[in-house]
């Protein structure tokens, strides 16, 4: 009996084995649960951006938080530009320490504050 539900298993044809892929925050270098990806706008859509890549959320809310659109437009359109401006390894640094689901509001910097 054994032999025959062996037989119906292999038959069954289970199609291909779908790998769970992680995604690393380009900005953190952190996994990023599923519960906490954000597409990010490497040039915002408001400015004619279409590229994204998946970002954690505290870290794609940081980045609007410190920016405005036509910097990140202009000068911070890649995960590198914005991963060496000194206020984001500030925030890099501090939520290193944090584990990878850890989130926290942000509220808008105030340089930013009076650009609007």
């Amino acid at each position: 009996m054994l032999g025959k539900i062996r037989k119906k298993m292999i038959a069954v044809d289970l199609g291909p084995i779908k790998k769970v892929e992680t995604f690393v925050c380009p900005v953190c270098e952190r996994a990023i649960p599923k519960t906490q990806m954000d597409a990010h706008h490497l040039i915002p859509k408001s400015k004619g951006g279409k590229a994204t890549e998946y970002l954690h959320r505290i870290c794609h809310r940081q980045i609007h938080a410190l920016f405005s659109e036509t910097e990140l437009a202009r000068a911070l359109n890649t995960a590198e530009a914005i991963r060496e401006h000194p206020d984001m390894q500030n925030f890099i640094k501090w939520v290193k320490s944090k584990p990878d689901g850890f989130y926290q509001r942000t509220s808008k910097s105030d340089r930013i504050r009076k650009l609007t």
